[in-house]
């Protein structure tokens, strides 16, 4: 697993609360909501991705199929 990973996550999870926070102080605390709920299922899907290569490197190491 490369630190990258954790590096772009981490840079997702920081502009989202940035434009989060300046959505609410601008008083649309819907599309905030929306922002946040955005990063967080792309921070999913690449973390479902990992898991996806975790489990096709587990099954080529055991020759499972």
């Amino acid at each position: 697993m490369n630190v990258d990973i954790i590096f772009k996550i981490a840079a997702i999870g920081i502009l989202i609360s940035v434009l989060n926070q300046v959505l609410i102080k601008a008083g649309r605390e819907e599309m905030a909501m929306m922002t946040t709920l955005a990063g967080l299922v792309l921070v999913l899907l690449m973390v479902i991705n990992m898991i996806s290569d975790l489990f096709n490197n587990v099954k080529s190491i055991f020759q499972l199929y």
